[in-house]
């Protein structure tokens, strides 16, 4: 296990059975992003690559 399992875990734990758009998870990931601007690269590679999973052209 990645020490960055235990956040997703909690996550699915806390908020597994609710039901978000797209939309107000890319309104979190800003917000989170501007309290926390040292994370803007890793997570402006996530929503990338979350936005990217369905093209097989952009598959690596």
């Amino acid at each position: 296990m990645y020490f960055t399992d235990r956040g997703i875990e909690e996550l699915q734990e806390r908020r597994g059975e609710e039901e978000v758009s797209l939309a107000w998870v890319a309104d979190q990931l800003r917000t989170f992003v501007d309290e926390h601007p040292e994370f803007e690269v890793p997570v402006e590679r996530l929503a990338s690559w979350l936005a990217r999973l369905d093209d097989p052209f952009e598959q690596e």
